[in-house]
């Protein structure tokens, strides 16, 4: 008889739900966290011009050197840093913990927090434990730290700022959690962009740290490009579990010419900025609406309702995130992404008719 996915596929990847993606066709997108501004149309050109002299029957520099160069300059990469190149820092994350996880290994997380670290730490056949953040989303340290003791961690991660909740932690409390940690502790910028502080400095004074980036929430999302720095001691054996040519010619050849002009996508994270503080202040002046300070590009609120809201804004057309349900601290919250000027205020219209129906 033949085998079914019950008989051969393990348990716990029957058990999870996978990474949902939604369909936004023809919606006002704003629940991935993405740059909402094209490229200018010069540097589209520049881009088509280069990509017509690809060499596409070869397969891309694995070691990606000149990406590197660029990426440690345009990210002020400390001296004696190594970089590692991932297809996106989910890539870079899985690489890590696939290098670390033993059989019965502990890979340890604060939460809420991204989605993808549980998963991923069932993907390697670690098991995940997430210490629970305090009210008011910081890091509970005498919790972490006694999880730490516990469970002896070989790889923990921190995101910096949070997401979803769009905060950075107390920089003094990620470095006791360094400083108590068996073995590597990951912190994840994903967001660096839109933050005012970073742990990419601190390399040098702990050899256990690593940091993730990627180009994705820059403006650069379709390109998937994230990168590991930390030690080359760490680096090199985490390096042998990544697959070969993982970066693709074309993603190269965008990431080496954008961080050339690279003022572009600064300005464009200037925007974001700015609007970030625009729809967070409104979103303050709305009844019923709780609104949090984010060093992000996305806000997080909780609303009465949360569900019947999230419907409303889909009817109205308008895609945020739904994070209700999905952790105890999160009950009836929503997450928007900080969209372009119009995006927004399309939003907050939709929300104000949501309230009103």
């Amino acid at each position: 008889m033949p085998k079914t996915p019950e008989d051969i596929i393990r348990g716990e990847i029957r058990a999870l739900k996978g990474y949902n993606v939604p369909d936004a066709t023809g919606m006002v997108k704003l629940d991935a966290m993405e740059n909402p501004y094209p490229l200018p149309p010069e540097l589209r050109g520049r881009l088509a011009r280069l990509m017509e002299d690809a060499s596409l029957n070869r397969y891309p520099d694995s070691a990606g050197s000149r990406v590197k160069a660029l990426l440690r300059r345009a990210f002020e990469v400390p001296d004696g840093t190594e970089l590692l190149l991932g297809n996106g820092s989910d890539e870079l994350i899985q690489v890590s913990m696939m290098a670390v996880a033993r059989p019965g290994a502990v890979v340890l997380g604060v939460e809420p927090s991204f989605v993808m670290f549980r998963l991923i730490a069932t993907f390697v056949g670690a098991r995940y434990v997430g210490v629970d953040l305090r009210e008011d989303f910081s890091i509970d340290i005498e919790r972490t730290l006694g999880a730490i003791e516990q469970h002896q961690p070989p790889i923990i991660f921190i995101t910096y700022p949070n997401n979803p909740t769009g905060n950075l932690f107390d920089a003094a409390l990620i470095e006791r959690i360094i400083e108590a940690a068996p073995g590597l502790v990951v912190v994840d910028e994903a967001y660096h962009a839109f933050a005012s502080r970073s742990f990419l400095p601190r390399l040098p004074s702990h050899p256990n740290l690593l940091v993730t980036r990627t180009l994705s929430k820059l403006g650069l999302a379709g390109i998937r490009l994230g990168v590991l720095a930390g030690a080359g001691n760490w680096l090199g054996e985490i390096g042998k579990v990544r697959l070969p040519y993982n970066v693709n010619t074309l993603s190269q050849i965008v990431a080496c010419e954008m961080l050339q002009h690279g003022d572009v996508l600064t300005d464009q994270a200037a925007a974001i900025k700015l609007e970030r503080r625009r729809l967070l202040q409104r979103l303050q002046e709305m009844p019923g609406v709780t609104a949090y300070p984010s060093d992000a590009n996305f806000i997080l609120f909780r609303i009465r309702q949360a569900e019947r809201v999230f419907d409303g804004l889909k009817q109205r057309g308008v895609l945020i995130r739904s994070l209700h349900g999905s952790h105890r601290l999160l009950a009836d919250c929503l997450r928007v992404t900080v969209g372009t000027p119009d995006e927004n205020t399309a939003f907050l219209t939709a929300l104000t008719q949501t309230l009103e129906a």
